[in-house]
């Protein structure tokens, strides 16, 4: 037994002292943050593991209880310990989205992801101050990733100053396109590997530690260009429109342009991608995270996609292939 998982069992002890309990591994994330299934009484929590010099655990609590509070299915938050770096909560299954996204499933495991994305949305008018911005800086720093992790760190790319420069045109067109949306909550990694299927308000969703204020059409990209599942083009346009009418009919958007909206999620989509590109390398050659390497070719598939299909992104989509797809 680990030494945290030591200190994690006798921080259980204290909690239940008359019980007897099963501590098993139940998972772990793109970050230091360890998870655990605790079975006590019949009954199963799941325990986060936090180290506190590498991560905290007070947004995460901060953002699980407001978030239920408007009715979204995250955690229930029944113990804390922030010195050492533990939450205890309700446990929301092991059944991920993922693995249930087949032809005759998706569209309804889809419309309750949608509605609860919308739910999550309309928060953003109760408090709107509650989360951070997605700001200028942000998204040129997650886009940076890719420039410094993806084509020097791990295809040990050469940069020239007129490629530095069509990057940095390139990421302020999409900044411009990202900060002229509607401003709302945004999960940030709302897709099947963060969504669970749960019996009741589905679906349970986890891993939003890092939500942002920020465009409408980022958690809609993550969703329908996930970088774990692929579904023909035409079908994701159509389930963009659909929640850009369903969006409009909410209150979230002011007025209806689908073009546009399209423009938007299109673009929204090639800065995620430039970003997770970017994280997935750093995975690997920093954290020794090699699995996240499998998931870049449907990632660049989408890049160079979207990219093809926007002419002021001309430049850029030249660069990508010269350097990617040598």
């Amino acid at each position: 037994m680990d030494k945290r998982k030591q200190i994690i069992h006798s921080w259980i002890e204290s909690l239940y002292p008359d019980e007897d309990f099963r501590i098993d591994i139940a998972s772990s994330d793109a970050s230091f943050r360890r998870y655990f299934r605790l079975t006590i009484s019949n009954n199963s929590l799941i325990i986060m593991d936090a180290p506190p010099e590498q991560e905290e655990i007070s947004t995460f609590c901060r953002l699980a209880r407001r978030f239920h509070d408007i009715g979204i299915n995250v955690p229930e938050i029944i113990q804390t310990d922030e010195e050492q770096g533990f939450v205890l909560m309700s446990d929301l299954g092991s059944e991920h989205y993922l693995d249930h996204l087949e032809n005759n499933t998706v569209e309804r495991l889809y419309a309750d992801a949608l509605a609860s994305l919308i739910i999550l949305q309309n928060g953003t008018f109760t408090e709107p101050d509650f989360l951070p911005a997605y700001s200028d800086k942000l998204l040129r720093t997650e886009m940076d990733l890719f420039r410094q992790w993806y084509l020097i760190t791990h295809l040990g790319q050469e940069i020239s100053s007129d490629e530095h420069q069509v990057m940095d045109h390139a990421w302020q067109l999409l900044i411009d396109s990202a900060l002229e949306q509607p401003q709302l909550w945004v999960h940030r990694d709302f897709h099947s590997r963060n969504l669970m299927v749960t019996k009741s308000n589905n679906p349970g969703v986890i891993d939003f530690q890092d939500a942002v204020t920020g465009p409408i059409t980022y958690d809609l990209v993550s969703l329908l260009k996930d970088c774990y599942i692929e579904w023909p083009a035409e079908r994701i346009e159509e389930w963009v429109i659909g929640y850009h009418d369903l969006a409009l009919e909410s209150g979230l958007l002011e007025q209806g342009n689908k073009e546009q909206f399209l423009r938007w999620f299109h673009r929204m989509g090639i800065q995620r991608h430039l970003k997770v590109a970017g994280i997935f390398a750093r995975l690997s050659h920093r954290d020794g995270k090699n699995n996240y390497l499998d998931d870049i070719p449907l990632t660049m598939k989408y890049l160079i996609s979207a990219l093809e299909n926007d002419p002021e992104l001309g430049d850029l989509c030249h660069l990508v292939k010269s350097k990617v797809l040598q």
